[in-house]
């Protein structure tokens, strides 16, 4: 197994991460390091949690010569708020020694304050694409002399509908510049991507898309219905000592409040939430509170399931089962991260039971089945989706094929029964002055009275 010092990083880099303990590469961050390093444009696909930052970040900074100018050399663009301060983080620790400014940009906060920033000068500017377009097009940030830019968690970014964005931001940076890509899973529409924006990319896989970590164990409860998955979780929630830092995955944040309203009663101080309705102020806080381990469970939505990068999660739950197979991909990566082990838990009712067969077969694996505890209690209790539909009974304004009018039904008088045909002034003029049939010819009534 290589070491960092044997890859051609400073000795300032070096040091920082013996500060962090980190003696040997990742092999993404092993074989993406001289890619990067010599200019080529790069498609680096790994599996989250493989240290996919300092695998592009190490190889940049080591490049990055020292310099006063003003406008920022370096863009990086990932897809949430809560990415974009943790890149920053990891900047900002394996730059430790080095002179290196370095910014977060992120919607949902002052763009004033962002604009001043930028105007004191930055050598790295970390964004999400709609607030580096908006401060672009405002001049507060020039992107004349950005030499490399680099798209973290593209194929979130195009799930999240961003494509339009990064197109135009692609348009707006120079020609010559170092393209560079990362992702957990190739798609149709990242492969797009790369032949539009990229110029013979040289591509680093490491792992092949949607196949587990093998550090991470994995199981599967069948379940009835949400109250049910609800009582389940809180069960197990209940052994502390095994269960002592968890993420939940709810599929939307309706679900997600009113999961977090029934685990409330229960898990009072151990429990956070969080997902994008809530403020900004409000996830950081409850990824701090999570990561600091203040509280032991976190319910959060899939649009977190890239923005989060925390230590020690001992399981991933998936109360709800993803319908898209990569999202479980995403999710179960949260934990077993640095080669650390990991649970995954997945519940799925009846009607999520094809999702789970699709997640199988992209992972060519059968989840175990566990077998639900007898002494959980199935709520018949449902939800607003789960409830059946109710079928209209009779509408007396609504007629079927052999309905009987009574009394109150009465045709149409003769007045109410004529239709709209253009207003007989309309008609009268047409007949008397034989208007032209095709408006734009003049001469229609003339060649007729020559023929």
């Amino acid at each position: 197994m290589s070491t960092f010092e044997e890859l051609n990083i400073s000795k300032q880099q070096l040091n920082a991460l013996n500060d962090l303990g980190f003696v040997n590469p990742t092999p993404i961050q092993e074989q993406a390091f001289p890619v990067v390093m010599s200019g080529k444009d790069m498609v680096g696909i790994a599996q989250t949690g493989t240290g996919k930052t300092f695998a592009y970040m190490l190889p940049v900074i080591r490049g990055l010569k020292y310099s006063e100018q003003l406008n920022p050399r370096v863009m990086v663009l990932v897809p949430t708020r809560e990415l974009v301060v943790q890149v920053v983080e990891e900047i900002e620790k394996i730059s430790k020694y080095i002179n290196l400014r370095v910014l977060g940009v992120y919607g949902g906060t002052n763009i004033n304050t962002q604009k001043k920033a930028i105007a004191n000068g930055q050598d790295i500017i970390v964004a999400t694409p709609g607030r580096v377009y908006d401060l672009a097009l405002s001049r507060a940030l020039k992107t004349s002399e950005i030499k490399k830019i680099i798209i973290d968690e593209v194929d979130v970014m195009l799930d999240l509908g961003f494509r339009f964005q990064l197109m135009n931001i692609f348009e707006i940076l120079p020609q010559k510049r170092q393209n560079i890509m990362f992702s957990a899973t190739m798609t149709d529409d990242v492969e797009a991507l790369i032949n539009d924006y990229f110029i013979a990319p040289k591509k680093v896989s490491i792992a092949v898309s949607g196949t587990p970590l093998d550090n991470i164990s994995q199981t599967t409860y069948n379940v009835e219905n949400f109250y049910t998955k609800a009582n389940l979780l809180s069960h197990l929630l209940k052994d502390t000592e095994t269960y002592n830092k968890v993420l939940v995955f709810v599929s939307n944040k309706r679900r997600a409040d009113l999961l977090f309203e029934v685990l409330d009663e229960t898990y009072n101080n151990e429990l956070c939430l969080i997902h994008s309705n809530k403020t900004q102020n409000y996830r950081l806080r409850s990824i701090k509170q999570f990561e600091d381990g203040e509280n032991r469970i976190l319910v959060a939505t899939d649009v977190m399931a890239r923005g989060l990068d925390i230590d020690k999660i001992s399981h991933v739950v998936n109360f709800d089962t993803p319908n898209f197979p990569e999202n479980y991909m995403h999710r179960i990566g949260r934990t077993g991260r640095a080669n650390e082990k990991g649970m995954s838990i997945l519940f799925t009712t009846e009607h999520e039971n094809d999702y789970r067969l699709a997640i199988e077969k992209l992972m060519d694996y059968q989840i175990p089945v566990i077998e639900f505890p007898s002494e959980v209690e199935i709520s018949e209790k449902l939800t607003r989706e789960e409830r059946p539909v109710e079928i209209e009974g009779h509408n007396p304004h609504k007629t079927t094929d052999g309905f009987v009018k009574g009394e109150a039904f009465h045709d149409r008088s003769e007045k109410n029964s004529k239709t709209n045909q253009g207003g007989s002034y309309r008609r009268e003029i047409a007949k008397k002055y034989k208007k032209p049939k095709t408006r734009g010819d003049k001469n229609y009534n003339k060649k007729r009275r020559n023929k």
